[in-house]
């Protein structure tokens, strides 16, 4: 399964049952957490998100709404046994506030903590099943967006090509891993002669905080689903500017403008009591978009 769960969508101050920003990216059986904010534990228990699977964290910036969860989210990990290595990505001074926060209360972790700082757009995880990378986004301090990019699929093997060309089936793995074939006499079977590429690996950007701004466009270019900042409705757009946010039509025009599939909407201003002019307006100029609700698992 690929997948978003949304345990937070508000902006910087819990409003009317919202939470600050957090939510689960979920692959193969895997939870990787992106961003933060208060009350993040509360939201795993309520929406049951299995902490053990939890073996990455991804933090966007050093703006409260994002990270002031995170300290007591890895206390929480020793105090519970955990015993797994724990990988957490952020912005300088990341690493410096965590330490003297664990020195202050002379906290011994029991698992190994690692605390990995992020200056520029780079690769950060690459496994046999997934790439993670980060991007630069516009806001009022040092942000990142990052992209969840699935492996392509293994090739699909042609059992009657592979037949006719005497391969043996002890062989079929390596050709579905690519592999070209070599006979007995030297004779070299090409892997497209029995094989068809593999299904195209589904892919999911998170936008982060940001104001308009297009030079995002080639890093979120044609992914199945992309997480963009509406703080504000449209009407505010000088507002938005000012504070390095967005509204829900420059979220939807960069959807559209990157040929995105589907977009989700969230970071709502606590100044909004109810949500339904977001998705409306959003809707006008990109057709697929959905509120990014909490306690919501979005497929991939």
């Amino acid at each position: 399964m690929f997948a978003v769960t949304i345990l937070g969508n508000n902006s910087a101050v819990p409003a009317f049952d919202r939470h600050p920003t957090s939510q689960v990216v979920t692959h193969d059986g895997n939870n990787y957490l992106v961003d933060c904010g208060e009350g993040t534990q509360i939201q795993m228990i309520n929406y049951k998100i299995r902490r053990s699977k939890i073996s990455h964290i991804f933090i966007s910036h050093l703006h409260g709404d994002h990270y002031f969860g995170l300290v007591g989210l890895i206390n929480s990990f020793s105090l519970l046994g955990h015993k797994q290595e724990l990988h957490v990505f952020g912005p300088s001074p990341l690493k410096e506030i965590i330490d003297l926060q664990l020195k202050v209360a002379d906290t011994n972790l029991c698992y190994p903590l690692h605390i990995h700082t992020i200056t520029e757009a780079a690769t950060l995880l690459d496994n046999n099943k997934l790439t993670v990378k980060c991007f630069r986004t516009n806001h009022r301090i040092e942000c990142y967006g990052f992209s969840f990019a699935e492996k392509r699929k293994l090739r699909k093997l042609n059992p009657d090509k592979a037949k006719e060309y005497e391969i043996p089936q002890a062989f079929y793995d390596r050709l579905k891993d690519g592999e070209d074939y070599t006979r007995k006499d030297g004779t070299i079977v090409k892997n497209e002669w029995v094989t068809e590429p593999g299904v195209a690996g589904r892919r999911y950007a998170f936008c982060a905080d940001t104001k308009y701004d297009e030079s995002l466009i080639p890093h979120i270019q044609g992914a199945d689903m992309i997480y963009h900042e509406t703080t504000y409705l449209d009407n505010l757009r000088e507002r938005a500017e000012t504070r390095f946010h967005s509204t829900t039509k420059q979220a939807a025009t960069i959807a559209k403008k990157a040929g995105v599939k589907k977009l989700l909407i969230g970071h709502f201003s606590s100044k909004y009591d109810t949500l339904e002019e977001f998705e409306a307006e959003a809707r006008e100029v990109f057709p697929n978009t959905d509120l990014a609700l909490e306690g919501v698992a979005f497929t991939i």
